[in-house]
């Protein structure tokens, strides 16, 4: 008959086994499994990977990439036009672009005419394009913010009054508002849906659209986070204030759509008078290039112009 003390020991033996087998081992295995991967495979891997989001690339091109991001600050001012412009384009395209127009001007003009100095010159108009062309298009996408956002503001305010939440209300605006105003809001709602605070996603968003008038909502949407109040009143207040901004700056532009008319005409008229007579008389515009004294007075007559059109620039640009 087998002792009662070597029974209690087998069955306890039995259960131990039984539970170390089916519950303590997979559980270690699932838990050495985890740490293989959460380890890094060397500190360098672990180091160069970070958790931080990389930004965008600059250029598809590594090459490019990498000579871009050695400029330092010298790109911030294209880089934030490229971004306020909306366009899906990289600074590495805009910038192969001028050089690839400045390159086709140079050799087309200089087939066309031999005179020295013209191919030059078309080579650096036609660099600039693309870059007015980006300058351009920010411009005009700052004019629809300016159009929608006080239609923002009244959707936002509307949907307070009717007892919703501030949150409803933006994503009132990022459905029922058109691009390029509602995707912005569509992008801040996301942002504090996804766990992002509220003033964090506000800044944000004041950081993507350059609109004063951007900074002005979130200034009082987190005054009122802080202070309290009646935040619909401070909106409906807000969209009328807009609205008249709004009305009185067309109503400068139309005032001063002379005077700009006016810039335009004694910016071009001196270009457009140089490519005619080059193009009717080289012989006697080479001698402006062939002298020295006709190369001073060319160089003397660019500057002035330059200061010119920076004077009209500032006579009729009324700033809000």
């Amino acid at each position: 008959m087998v002792p009662a003390s070597i029974t209690f020991a087998l069955c306890l033996a039995i259960v131990l086994g039984a539970y170390w087998a089916f519950i303590v081992r997979p559980e270690d295995a699932t838990v050495r499994k985890l740490r293989k991967r959460l380890k890094p495979e060397s500190p360098e891997v672990a180091g160069r990977e970070g958790l931080t989001k990389r930004p965008p690339p600059l250029s598809a091109l590594k090459s490019l990439d990498a000579l871009l991001g050695r400029s330092g600050r010298m790109i911030d001012p294209l880089r934030r036009t490229i971004e306020e412009s909306g366009l899906s384009v990289t600074v590495g395209v805009v910038v192969l672009g001028a050089v690839f127009a400045a390159l086709v001007a140079f050799v087309v003009v200089g087939f066309v005419t031999k005179v020295g100095g013209v191919p030059t010159v078309a080579g650096i108009a036609a660099g600039i394009v693309p870059f007015a062309f980006v300058k351009y298009a920010a411009r005009r996408r700052v004019r629809q913010f300016e159009d929608q956002f006080p239609q923002a503001i009244d959707l936002i305010a509307g949907s307070l009054r009717a007892g919703h939440a501030l949150t409803t209300g933006i994503s009132m605006v990022a459905d029922e508002v058109p691009d390029p105003m509602g995707a912005e809001f569509r992008l801040l709602y996301d942002h504090q849906n996804y766990g992002m605070p509220l003033p964090d996603a506000l800044k944000a968003f004041s950081r993507r659209v350059p609109l004063l008038d951007a900074r002005f909502l979130i200034t009082a949407i987190l005054t009122q986070r802080e202070a309290g109040g009646n935040l619909a009143e401070v909106l409906d207040n807000l969209s009328a204030l807009i609205r008249e901004r709004s009305r009185i700056k067309r109503q400068v532009r139309v005032a001063s759509a002379h005077g700009r008319i006016t810039g335009w005409v004694l910016s071009l008229m001196p270009p457009a008078i140089a490519l005619l007579l080059t193009l009717i008389a080289p012989a006697h515009m080479k001698e402006f290039i062939s002298d020295p004294l006709g190369l001073r007075m060319v160089i003397g007559a660019i500057v002035l112009q330059l200061i010119g059109m920076v004077a009209i620039r500032r006579i009729v640009d009324v700033e809000f």
